[in-house]
């Protein structure tokens, strides 16, 4: 346990000393929720459309912003890898899971801070704009948002495991641009309908946005949307963990 201790708290530095992590963790997603609540005021209410409303947009921010945890979690990786910062840590008896957890726990942290402050922009929008918003949904949200932290967070370990300093980022970057669209935060996955829908609902980031929105609204949805990103974390994990492992025993033949 000393080890993980030891191993998060060096990740952790590492994050919070990078500017970059305030400006894409925290700040591009406040930034949208005012950006697309403006969006929102320009929209005739006699659309009926209600995606860009602060109750229905605050849980898709949220797990917006997580998607850039899965890009600074692969940069750690990548970076750690390149400097051979990992293969020195390799002679010590850290085991793969060890790594893994020193990796997740910081990250897991500060999407908590990100989830909170997140919403607490979106109570201060609600009250600006009228829109009544259920603070107790919200700190549901925070936790039911946890798993899907941990898929993002273990995704970004996935990466950084199996791709170049080069590659890396780009691939990330693909993955923050499907999971904001495919997760529907920009438009109405069910209203779309179609093979659209049955893309969104086959992949994890519908449901986590879903997750979000139905801890919000105390909707009983939430029990469907949250096992499914539980199951999907789950195994973006495991994965994770037995490519970590056996790239570390490549590395070390």
């Amino acid at each position: 346990m000393n080890r993980i201790l030891s191993f998060s708290k060096r990740n952790f530095l590492e994050i919070i000393r990078d500017p970059l992590s305030y400006i894409f963790c925290l700040g591009f997603p406040l930034i949208m929720l005012v950006v697309m609540t403006l969006v929102n005021d320009t929209i005739p209410k006699e659309t009926g459309m209600t995606i860009f409303r602060i109750d229905n947009l605050s849980g898709g921010i949220a797990v917006f912003g997580m998607t850039f945890l899965m890009m600074f979690m692969c940069l750690s990786v990548v970076k750690d890898r390149a400097g051979a910062f990992l293969i020195r840590l390799y002679a010590t008896p850290m085991k793969s899971g060890d790594f893994i957890s020193g990796y997740i726990f910081p990250l897991f942290i500060l999407s908590i801070l990100q989830s909170a402050i997140t919403f607490f922009a979106s109570y201060m929008i609600s009250l600006i704009t009228a829109v009544e918003i259920n603070v107790l949904g919200m700190c549901l949200a925070v936790i039911s948002l946890m798993p899907t932290t941990i898929m993002f967070i273990s995704l970004g370990v996935l990466f950084g495991t199996l791709f170049s300093e080069k590659a890396a980022p780009g691939l990330c970057s693909i993955v923050i641009s499907l999971g904001s669209f495919l997760g529907g935060i920009w438009f109405d996955v069910k209203g779309a309908g179609g093979i659209l829908e049955i893309i969104c609902t086959v992949l994890p980031f519908y449901h986590s946005v879903e997750t979000a929105r139905s801890a919000i609204n105390l909707n009983s949805d939430i029990f469907v949307h949250l096992l499914i990103t539980i199951g999907y974390a789950f195994l973006i994990t495991a994965v994770s963990v037995i490519v970590f492992k056996n790239k570390m025993r490549a590395d070390l033949s």
